[in-house]
């Protein structure tokens, strides 16, 4: 048996989605967002920690930033792939606190745990190899 890691980035499989001002965001934990976390956070299992044990304000500005980070991997990707009038403006954690309110920022937080999840997380397939004749998957014995 062969094991191949199937990548599937850009979709419900490993990203979440939220509305931010009528618009619709896809929340993507890239390579570079898990750098940019272990940064400011020291590890992804110490974001949690630090958010559980914050004061509301700093949960909302954690909140936001986190959002705004998750977000732009999506849109950044997208940019490169774009054309120049296509082009999306990336998101600041300024522009959401202005758009989301307190509650909005609490489903953001599930969508940022469902992101952060599903980034981690692999998929794997398995393929059956064996051909008859193949003297390397014989049967032993």
């Amino acid at each position: 048996m062969r094991c191949n890691i199937v990548n599937k980035t850009m979709n419900n499989e490993r990203s979440s989605k939220i509305l931010l001002g009528g618009e619709e965001y896809d929340l993507f934990l890239s390579t570079r967002a898990s750098h940019e976390l272990i940064k400011r956070y020291g590890s992804l299992e110490k974001l949690g920690e630090r958010l559980s044990k914050s004061n509301f304000d700093d949960q909302l500005t954690e909140i936001s930033w986190i959002t705004a980070l998750l977000a732009n991997q999506t849109i950044t990707i997208n940019n490169l792939k774009a054309g120049e009038e296509e082009k999306k403006e990336l998101l600041s954690a300024e522009t959401i606190e202005l758009l989301a309110s307190p509650g909005e920022l609490g489903i953001f937080s599930e969508s940022i745990g469902e992101a952060l999840k599903k980034g981690v997380s692999r998929s794997v397939e398995s393929e059956d190899d064996s051909k008859e004749g193949d003297e390397k998957n014989a049967e032993v014995g």
